[in-house]
């Protein structure tokens, strides 16, 4: 994953993820996902991106969540 191709910017998008040099967030292309894009769709629906652009922002949002420390809470 290139990292360089996610940009994280408080003035723009509030800060929210983006493919760098755009204001497309990540979780834009995470909620196309979840409606059923494929990735070709994707790139169909916005010319301006390449296909290893969507890739890396799928990737950079399976590396956050993978990453995020979970505290798991007893019941009782």
């Amino acid at each position: 994953m290139d990292k360089n191709l996610i940009s994280i910017n408080p003035r723009v998008c509030g800060g929210s993820p983006c493919i760098a040099g755009t204001r497309i967030m990540v979780s834009t292309i995470l909620s196309r996902i979840s409606g059923g894009d494929s990735l070709d769709d994707i790139v169909r629906a916005y010319p301006q991106l390449s296909r290893e652009q969507v890739v890396t922002a799928v990737d950079y949002a399976i590396s956050v969540v993978r990453d995020e420390e979970v505290e798991v809470l007893s019941q009782g």
